[in-house]
């Protein structure tokens, strides 16, 4: 643990802990935008599917009334 003498140094390391903290955040906002970009092809293809089972139902129950 550090000792302190004086509040001119207090001021400071509490400043710089303060900054890699907006830091962190900020970087963790990246991933998450990074993570999201990543998963939207996967929801893509997911709406996709239930289109195409919706559809593929529609012409099933179609051709059993014809």
């Amino acid at each position: 643990m550090r000792k302190y003498t004086n509040f001119v140094d207090i001021e400071k390391d509490l400043k710089m802990l303060s900054l890699e903290r907006q830091i962190a955040l900020e970087e963790l906002k990246i991933v998450k935008s990074d993570f999201e970009n990543q998963l939207k092809p996967l929801s893509l293809i997911g709406n996709f599917l239930k289109f195409a089972s919706k559809y593929g139902l529609l012409v099933l129950v179609k051709k059993i009334f014809k």
